[in-house]
């Protein structure tokens, strides 16, 4: 099956695809060395994009419509109304730290991703990394999501409605594919969602403010503060959103708050504080800006074969 290509324009200092795409915030892209393209699946469709300066080119499986309506998914998906270059701007002349990143790291954006995908990857990032939660992303889609197509012999699934999640027999199903503990957080907290309304529920919490949305979140299994602050900055549109894991108290206890105790773990006083921190440095896009930052600072992209970025 071979599809059409298709043409975003875009100059890549606004939409860097690697930073962006293999960042840590979806888990559903591949990179794929021979034809250097990306691979991926939203908005129930699996799309090839292939940066050049000046645009992406593209191929979309799931649909057959115009080159606008695919145009306006892409946009919408990578946020590329938002005027990234003067942002980039402000934030370096607030901070050399972030102007030093910025220089390899140009064209970060936080992807505007569906919420119900985002709630459950989230869920299985607890105490994990990129590479196994993708893992238990692709089996999720795979176990409980339609099929899309085929290409080169790969099936792509969409990611499962909550309605699936929240069948009575997930949690075993899920256990037996070495969700571990994260079996009953997805089966638990799909229930609890489908028992309060479904998609009413995930409508009304759309349409809160960033505290209550966080604090309504926070009532599913699995997801504590930070996992709720990264839904609420990658699906929710609170771009002042600052997930606080270890990682980045360190990142904050080394360049920004030498004063911060000493920690293992990072308690709600210091997570707050943090927050606080970054929200008043970088204003109301906080979370899109310390994206940057934990780009910057992923040891994945301090290596020499990264250095070219695609």
């Amino acid at each position: 099956m071979v599809e059409k290509w298709f043409r975003l324009t875009c100059k890549r200092e606004h939409l860097q695809l690697l930073g962006t795409l293999n960042g840590g915030q979806s888990f559903r892209w591949k990179f794929k060395e021979d034809d250097r393209s990306w691979i991926g699946v939203f908005s129930r469709h699996v799309w090839v994009l292939k940066q050049a300066d000046d645009g992406i080119s593209y191929q979309v499986y799931g649909s057959e419509n115009g080159e606008e309506f695919y145009n306006n998914l892409l946009s919408d998906y990578f946020q590329l109304k938002l005027d990234l270059e003067q942002h980039f701007s402000e934030w370096s002349l607030k901070d050399p730290i972030f102007k030093e990143a910025a220089n390899q790291f140009y064209g970060i954006r936080i992807l505007k991703q569906d919420l119900v995908e985002n709630i459950f990857s989230f869920i299985c990032s607890s105490n994990n990394n990129i590479s196994r939660i993708t893992g238990m992303v692709e089996k999720l889609a795979l176990l409980c999501g339609d099929k899309i197509c085929e290409i080169d012999g790969c099936a792509y699934h969409a990611f499962p409605s909550v309605e699936s999640l929240a069948k009575d027999n997930i949690e075993n199903i899920l256990k037996k594919e070495g969700f571990g503990y994260r079996a009953k957080y997805i089966s638990e907290s799909a229930k609890l969602i489908v028992k309060e309304g479904g998609n009413l529920w995930l409508d009304t919490l759309k349409k809160l403010p960033y505290e209550e949305s966080k604090i309504k979140l926070m009532v599913l299994t699995g997801i504590g503060p930070k996992v709720a602050d990264c839904i609420c900055l990658m699906s929710l549109g609170h771009l002042q959103s600052i997930p606080v894991d270890t990682h980045v108290y360190q990142i904050a206890r080394k360049f920004y708050m030498p004063n911060l105790p000493k920690r293992k773990t990072v308690t709600a006083k210091i997570y707050k504080e943090i927050g606080d921190y970054f929200r008043e440095l970088y204003g109301p896009l906080a979370g899109w800006a310390h994206t940057v930052l934990f780009c910057a600072d992923l040891k994945k992209f301090q290596n020499d074969e990264n250095k070219q970025l695609t």
